[in-house]
């Protein structure tokens, strides 16, 4: 019972820290607008494999102000974007 108990454990944690690398993806986008406002971006993005979107252009949310001074329109970026309180949130520029 004990084995079966580490085990579980075991792929557990396996199966977290994959989503957890997986969900750290860095997908390639040009900076089409930005909103600093309202706190948006429009991408022109590959697609994001974590979020299973293809390739398109969107409006993304920036949370965080640091990150939306990093985004200047015209710009090549490497971005990770999440869902956050279920809208689409850029977390990561680089």
């Amino acid at each position: 019972m004990r084995t079966i108990i580490k085990l579980a454990v075991a792929a557990t944690l396996t199966l977290t820290s994959a989503a957890g690398a997986f969900a750290q993806e860095f997908t390639k986008a040009t900076v089409k607008k930005v909103d600093a406002k309202a706190k948006k971006v429009t991408l022109i993005h590959e697609e994001l494999k974590g979020l299973e979107m293809p390739a398109m252009t969107m409006v993304f949310q920036v949370g965080d102000d640091a990150l939306l001074a990093k985004l200047k329109e015209g710009a090549n970026v490497q971005f990770v974007a999440e869902r956050v309180n279920g809208k689409l949130t850029v977390t990561q520029v680089k």
